[in-house]
């Protein structure tokens, strides 16, 4: 009828309760749902809800029972909405009256309302029957036919007034499903109780009132306890026991006791405190703990052993219906953050959200050290610096060449005189189709833009658990999987242990609170745990071990201020870890040793005072897509031959490294972004090693790459710009780095409660070890783009042999390269060296250096400045603002098949007492009236012969016509295209560089010739 709905009611036509009305063919619900309506006649009652105002209705319907508010939910539309809209009152009163349930988010957030409280109370009322459920199985008994009718199941009372003073004398009368209801006081049994009928046992009066100092033994089917305190009786420390049978624990207290549970009995548990007592599950296929609480306990508080047997009693499969359908992956979003999440779980600071940008402005202020001109490029023009000027195409044309011998006095050797006016063109040499110009051109790839630095700002946003169990199928397996036992919202604080995991047993954490323990999780021996929206906090160890094969997944977790790391794996450990926050820690976030392996992917590592994550000791992870982030030691560390993948993370203001590599750490460090760090971007330090390749490592406080020479990094494809310091910096000594600590990593204490393992001894083969990429011979520096770094673009002072290949090495504020200290030869190949605040390339006395196939321009001081020894071969050294090659002091350089020009000064300059050879170069004038080759006073200490000096003629100066590289083209000749992407493409290159400098060498050392041509 319009405007309303109707009450009709007549007296055996009732449906069952609103709780149960999704339940109308189970036949367990109680008589007392079906009594008739208080004040309701036999006759037809019409009531209209128009006919009163919403406010009035809902005050008289508060004073209903559950029966009749189920009978008007079912009525027509309009009642079962006025019923639903009394959720915030007369449903909320009878779920928090009920003495057989506590609120639905005890004992983990007692102040946050469920998402509906009638709902809530319908699955406690769904839950509390599943022990019944066994009954639909015995279609054939007599029991079920009395079961049904409910008419012979009897109340048996227990207490000093009753017929019953102890429940042993009431057991024995107890038909199946009878309720026994124990009047308040404390009752001891002084031998085992045997339960050999399914009954429901409850204590009557508050939680407390009723405590039974006992043993139990399960023999029959199913059993229900409710609103009891339970303790040990003196002859065992086992309170309950059940074999095969199920048993349903509902609001009781368990008071150092236990609980064992053996498969294929199963166990249901909800609303409960365990005070020091613990549950043990052996074999078991399924079982649940729901909003419980462990306080105290002396050992681990809940232990699950053995793999699930295949035998399952009836149990199971309701059990598996319930939890599938409260699941915290099927929970819609806002009432899982009520009722999922600790009231700092979701509460992240500002600057763990924030968007950074990436920019001059910004740079600019981390780096408070740096010069106000920082960022400003050196050049003259702008676009020579930017890469711009090799985007712009001109086509040169010859000019009148005319070519002079060299074997002339120094003022012969001047093709115009010194009165010429000087500000007649400067002749410049085009160079922008050099081999590396296409690197060059993005040098600067955070360049401010119009619309805002958004570069990377899809790239800063973690994926959520939804969207990685969209994309990977095995995750999302994972997450599914239902075996073993289920733990859900509980809280366990105050103890030794959390959740134990062992001899491939299986167990589900959901929405769980650890709290103060001295380990919340630990899961062995091929065992297997589901951790999803835990919080995990205050362990006076680690959060979470994984040992000796585990596996799982550790999802959407909070791990935050633990003593030791938040997860440690290791020993033969794979789990998968997903979308977590793992942060405050005391020490590391993460550490992965002892043939530790694991994904580690799209997680929040912040704060932490040691590594974000660990990797020592063989440990092999895959660690990708994170945020590592304001640790106050290093982002990643990989220490003491720990391997592992370090992929695509975002590693940012961290104290000390990005990434620190030491002591035989060999990892893959590919595509991450390291930047705004308060110290070095990467470390490798003594004796690291690994491959780095393809990261953006930007905005650092100290050096972009920092390496220690007896280190053997192979460094490739980086973008390494704005650092405050050097680009890349080579160290042979520790007091070399500014004091930088041994260890960045941290001294974890990885002897598990107490345990003394030489790990060394538990290693992989060597062939297993390097199956992620062979090692190499010497360090390798090749085709990074290093630019716009506070001081030089590279820094050497280094014992050892070092290779630097193919680098574009671009508008640094001080050299280039500077070479400090060489004792062995630094082999500097093919390399573009442009528009650097000073020099390009600077070799200080002693040092051994090889330049071969270098195009060195542009640069605001001298191209190339040696006080050291070794070769300069084949180099396009031109446009720079002071001279070409000066060789200064004690310099022995043999100066070989150049192409040298200067703007303003020398082309060459040999001064003091240097000496070598100069042969074969072409060197071109520069600006008119200055000379193009200086000569020292000590003709006998330098040989200079063979050089072509090329001039133009009044007529093509007038003309503007320019000359051109060509035969071959301007240096340095590298073929981008053509570079090999896969490592075993890599390390043929790495060999056939190392043999072709040699066999350069060969010819040209002198009589302490490089390692090289001791060999040969």
């Amino acid at each position: 009828m319009p405007g309303g709905g109707c009450l009709r009611h007549s007296g055996g036509g009732s449906r069952p309760a609103a709780v149960v009305e999704e339940e109308e063919e189970d036949d367990s619900v109680d008589l007392e749902l079906r009594a008739p309506c208080v004040g309701l006649s036999e006759q037809k009652v019409t009531m209209e809800i128009s006919g009163l105002p919403l406010e009035l209705w809902r005050l008289i319907l508060a004073y209903l029972p559950l029966p009749d508010l189920g009978r008007c939910c079912v009525v027509c539309r309009a009642w079962h909405e006025l019923i639903i809209s009394l959720d915030n009152t007369r449903w909320r009163q009878l779920c928090l009256g009920c003495s057989e349930c506590k609120h639905p988010n005890w004992p983990n957030h007692p102040d946050v309302e469920p998402h509906s409280w009638r709902e809530a109370f319908k699955q406690h009322y769904l839950s509390s029957k599943i022990w019944t459920r066994n009954a639909q199985d015995l279609e054939s008994s007599n029991c079920l036919y009395l079961f049904r009718r409910k008419k012979d199941r009897k109340t048996i009372f227990v207490g000093p007034t009753s017929e019953h003073v102890n429940l042993r004398s009431a057991l024995a009368v107890a038909n199946v499903y009878d309720k026994i209801i124990i009047s308040p006081g404390v009752y001891e049994e002084q031998n085992e109780v045997t339960l050999k009928v399914p009954v429901e046992i409850i204590g009557h009066g508050k939680l407390g009132d009723v405590a039974l100092l006992i043993s139990f033994d399960q023999h029959c089917s199913t059993v229900r306890l409710c609103n009891l305190v339970l303790m040990p009786a003196w002859f065992t420390p086992v309170v309950y026991k059940t074999l095969s049978g199920h048993v349903q624990f509902d609001n009781c207290n368990v008071e150092n006791g236990q609980l064992q549970i053996h498969a294929p009995g199963t166990c249901q548990v909800k609303f409960c405190t365990f005070s020091q007592s613990s549950i043990n599950f052996h074999n078991v296929a399924l079982s649940t703990i729901e909003n419980c609480e462990f306080i105290g306990s002396e050992s681990t508080s809940v232990t699950v052993e053995g793999p699930g047997l295949t035998d399952r009693n009836w149990a199971c499969k309701h059990l598996a219906v319930a939890a599938k359908s409260n699941s915290v992956l099927n929970v819609p979003g806002q009432a899982l953050t009520n009722a999922c999440s600790s009231e700092n779980h979701f509460q992240r600071s500002s600057s763990n959200f924030r968007t950074f940008e990436l920019n001059e402005n910004m740079t600019d202020s981390r780096q408070a050290s740096a010069s106000k001109q920082n960022f400003q490029l050196p050049c003259e023009k702008d676009s020579q610096c930017n890469g711009e000027e090799f985007s712009t195409k001109r086509s040169p044309c010859e000019g009148e060449v005319i070519t002079l011998e060299t074997d002339y006095s120094d003022s012969e050797m001047s093709t115009c005189s010194e009165n010429e006016d000087d500000e007649q063109s400067v002749y410049k040499l085009s160079y922008q189709s050099h081999g590396l110009s296409q690197l060059l051109a993005r040098n600067n790839p955070f360049r401010s833009q119009k619309k805002g630095t958004d570069l990377l700002q899809m790239d800063l946003e973690l994926k959520t658990l939804q969207k990685e169990l969209q994309k990977d199928k095995d995750a999302q397996i994972l997450a599914s999987t239902l075996q073993g036992c289920l733990i859900r919202k509980c809280l366990f604080r105050d103890g030794k242990g959390g959740v134990f995991v062992c001899s491939q047993g299986q167990a589900r954490l959901e929405c769980n609170i650890f709290r103060n323990l001295s380990y919340a999780v630990r899961c062995i021996q091929n065992a297997k745990i589901i951790m999803i929206k835990n919080e995990i906090s205050q362990c006076k160890a680690s959060g979470i071990f994984l040992r000796l094969a585990a596996g799982g997944l550790i999802a959407d977790n909070n791990i935050h201020s633990n003593s030791e790391a938040g997860i440690d794996i290791r020993k033969g450990a794979n789990p998968l870890i997903l979308c977590n926050q793992i942060h405050s820690g005391h020490r590391s976030g993460i550490v992965v040793l002892g043939n530790g392996k694991g994904i580690i992917r799209s997680n929040r590592i912040y704060g932490n005072k040691e590594a974000g994550i660990y990797i020592l000791y063989n440990g092999n992870p895959v660690v990708s897509g994170n945020h590592i982030y304001q640790g106050l030691a290093a982002g990643v560390a990989v220490n003491e031959n720990g391997r592992g993948q370090i992929l695509e993370n975002i590693i940012r203001e961290n104290h000390w490294g990005g990434a620190d590599i030491r002591r035989g750490g060999d990892p893959i460090l590919r595509k991450n972004l390291i930047c705004y760090g308060y110290s070095d971007g990467v470390v490798v330090g003594e004796r690291g090693k690994g491959l780095i390749e393809g990261n953006t490592i930007y905005g650092n406080k100290g050096c972009g790459v920092w390496v220690m020479s007896s280190s053997l990094p192979h460094i490739a494809n980086n973008q390494i710009s704005r650092n405050n310091i050097y680009g890349v910096a080579v160290f042979c000594r520790k007091d070399d780095a500014n004091d930088h600590l041994n260890n960045q990593g941290g001294n974890e204490n990885f002897n598990d409660e107490g345990e003394i393992i030489n790990w060394e001894n538990d290693f992989d083969s060597d062939e297993e070890r390097y199956t992620s990429h062979k090692p190499i011979t010497v360090a390798l520096i090749e085709f990074n783009n290093i630019n716009h770094n506070g001081a030089a673009g590279l820094y050497i002072k280094s014992s050892e042999t070092l290779n630097i290949v193919a680098n574009a090495v671009h508008a640094n504020h001080d050299n280039g390269i500077a070479v400090y200290q060489s004792s062995q030869f630094t082999h500097i190949t093919n390399n573009s060296i442009t528009c650097n605040s000073v020099g390009g390339v600077l070799v200080e006395a002693g040092c051994k250096v090889e330049l071969r196939g270098n195009g060195i321009y542009d640069n605001s001081s001298h191209g190339v400045t040696s006080k050291g020894e070794g070769t300069v071969l084949e180099n396009d050294i031109l446009g720079n603002h002071g001279c070409g090659l000066q060789l200064l002091e004690n310099a022995d350089m043999k100066v070989t098949k150049n192409r040298i020009q200067s703007l303003h000064d020398y082309g060459i300059a040999i001064l003091d007492q240097a000496k070598g050879a100069v042969q074969e170069n072409q060197i071109f004038r520069g600006k008119l009236g200055k000379t193009i080759l200086d000569k020292t006073e000590h003709p006998e200490r330098c040989t200079v012969q063979s050089n072509e000096i090329l001039a133009c003629s009044k007529n093509s100066c007038r003309s503007g016509i320019a000359w051109k590289l060509d035969n071959p083209p301007a240096r340095p000749l590298v073929d981008g295209s053509n570079r090999a992407t896969s490592m075993v493409q890599t390390r043929q290159r790495v060999a056939s560089m190392t043999t072709r400098i040699a066999a350069r060498v060969e010819g040209g050392c002198h009589d302490n010739g490089s390692i090289f041509c001791s060999i040969l």
